[in-house]
């Protein structure tokens, strides 16, 4: 637990997170529920916008929906003047209706179809990010024929491998996203869509992987990236006027992961700021406008999930568990890749620990758990178990997986919490069923 004002042990020794107390909101709204601070959320937003203005000048921090995506999220940080990127026609519509401005998005993904594009570039999203050759084509088609001109970046390989799970690195040679420096593919990919006439070819865009908490990572890509804009500037006389170095910054689960306050980030953006703007003056390039796309730094710690006990299962001198009404239907990240998490006991907070406990969700499946090991008091069923750092990544990635039903999300600010999406229904599951 990284504790903060809006995350604490109130006087009842209950668990507080944004002025509420989390033993009521469970009474209230009911488990599992995932539940979001949203002061955390804007103060984050405020972090990243006020420290790019005031370390680089001309840019945009543009939020990263896949991290958590409804229309209150769009609605928040709009308010503090973010931008956001989008994977899917999906993530377009639900910003589309919450009344984000379309020129602040950016549409990414490797495998958009024809028919996102469409959508897209019928609804003059700001950028569109190109991630192979055959969606350059299609770009083209469709706004040949809408007589329409698209500003694009490509999605660029730089091969900077940050420390993180494999799963995660989206930077190496031979990863799924983006052309790669190394082998020619990019420079290729960028003289192709140059000559394509409508086609705005403004910028780069690179991301470099997730939860990645050494800041020498970035500044490698800086550098690789700075210098291959002064190689086409030098080569062909192309200048770009964006550069978006994508996002990744990582935040406390578990562990030996640093414990970083809201300004702590601040510091992640003054190092890239002044590594690009050191590169810029050494190499003699245009000063780009700079676009950052944090996520789960802004959501995964505003967010907890609240569980309530239901079997505990001892087997004598080996392993406790402890079955919780949700699992990999709400939090899948233990079963992808074996993320950490922090557990406690939100109702027992001063409880002395006694016991190891491994957290098993219900699904019939052996590895559908969320924690091992959690040092817990000795826990009964009815308690109500919280587990933190789930804003990113886990209702954005949650399904009805053995036709259970994906938890509500709330959001909590000064004590007071509201839906932000709605509890699902029996009705909802079978709504499609023919």
């Amino acid at each position: 637990m990284n504790q903060r004002q809006t995350l604490k042990i109130n006087n009842k020794g209950h668990l507080e997170i944004a002025g509420a107390d989390t033993v009521d909101l469970a009474a209230e709204f009911g488990t599992p529920l995932y539940v979001m601070d949203k002061s955390y959320i804007k103060n984050m937003c405020n972090v990243f916008v006020k420290t790019l203005a005031a370390e680089y000048g001309e840019g945009l921090i543009s939020y990263a929906s896949k991290a958590f995506c409804c229309k209150e999220i769009y609605r928040t940080i709009d308010s503090c003047g973010l931008g956001a990127d989008v994977v899917s026609g999906g993530e377009l519509y639900t910003a589309l209706c919450s009344n984000f401005p379309v020129e602040k998005l950016t549409f990414h993904g490797n495998n958009k179809s024809y028919d996102e594009l469409l959508y897209a570039i019928k609804n003059n999203v700001g950028y569109i990010v190109i991630d192979s050759e055959g969606e350059a084509e299609d770009i083209e088609e469709i706004c040949a024929e809408i007589n329409k001109k698209q500003n694009v970046l490509i999605r660029v390989n730089p091969g900077v491998e940050a420390h993180t799970h494999h799963y995660i690195q989206t930077s190496k040679v031979d990863s799924k996203f983006g052309f790669s420096i190394s082998d020619g593919s990019a420079e290729s990919a960028i003289l192709l869509t140059a000559s394509k006439p409508h086609l705005n070819l403004v910028g780069l865009h690179c991301h470099i992987g997730s939860q990645i908490f050494e800041k020498k990572s970035f500044c490698i890509a800086v550098d690789k990236m700075t210098d291959f804009y002064k190689h086409l500037l030098d080569k062909f006389g192309i200048s770009f006027s964006v550069l978006n170095l994508g996002g990744g910054f990582g935040i406390y689960y578990a562990g030996d992961d640093a414990k970083i306050s809201s300004d702590g980030y601040a510091d992640y953006i003054k190092e890239i700021c002044g590594e690009l703007k050191r590169c810029v003056a050494e190499k003699g390039i245009q000063k780009p406008y700079l676009i950052l796309e944090p996520g789960r730094s802004i959501v995964g710690e505003a967010g907890i999930t609240l569980y309530t006990v239901g079997r505990v299962k001892e087997i004598r001198n080996i392993k406790n568990y402890l079955a919780v009404n949700g699992g990999m239907f709400d939090n899948p990240r233990f079963a992808l890749y074996q993320a950490k998490y922090s557990v406690a006991a939100a109702g027992r907070m001063n409880d002395k620990s006694e016991k190891l406990y491994t957290i098993a969700g219900k699904c019939c499946e052996s590895g559908d758990l969320i924690a091992e090991d959690c040092p817990l008091p000795e826990m009964r069923k009815g308690d109500l178990l919280a587990v933190f750092s789930t804003g990113a990544y886990n209702y954005s990635m949650a399904s009805n997986y053995n036709r259970n039903l994906i938890p509500p999300v709330i959001m909590v600010e000064n004590g007071k919490a509201k839906y932000a999406v709605k509890p699902q229904s029996y009705v909802d599951l079978i709504r499609n069923d023919v």
